[in-house]
């Protein structure tokens, strides 16, 4: 007979980047503070500054990311075919990856951003 033990369920390759989003919130509201102290002054102050630049360099790197993932997809295209497997860009797993690529940038400014306030 088999034993009751449960097996551990895989998560998907992206599901770290995607539960560090869910700390987005958190620095939101670690940030306001911040952010409505330098609103009483003349100009961006560093908070400010550093919100809106991180946000700009992540996006800029999560479409890099997205692309890279997307070209390196279109690159096994014919391999995978003559392999005789499903090629990725036809089911969804070349944009599943692209996706997840592009949230990693995101995510670890969100947790470092975490970090950094939380302190």
């Amino acid at each position: 007979m088999k034993s009751n033990s449960r097996k551990r369920a895989r998560q998907p390759a992206g599901a770290k980047a995607v539960a560090d989003l869910m700390l987005a919130p958190a620095v939101v509201m670690l940030r306001l503070p911040l952010m409505a102290a330098e609103a009483g002054g003349m100009g961006w102050r560093d908070e400010s500054v550093r919100a809106v630049s991180e946000k700009v360099a992540a996006v800029a790197e999560g479409v890099a990311a997205a692309q890279l993932s997307m070209i390196d997809s279109w690159s096994r295209f014919w391999p995978e075919v003559m392999t005789g497997q499903a090629p990725s860009m036809l089911n969804g797993v070349a944009l599943e990856r692209s996706v997840h690529a592009a949230l990693k940038p995101a995510s670890r400014r969100v947790k470092a951003n975490f970090k950094r306030l939380a302190r």
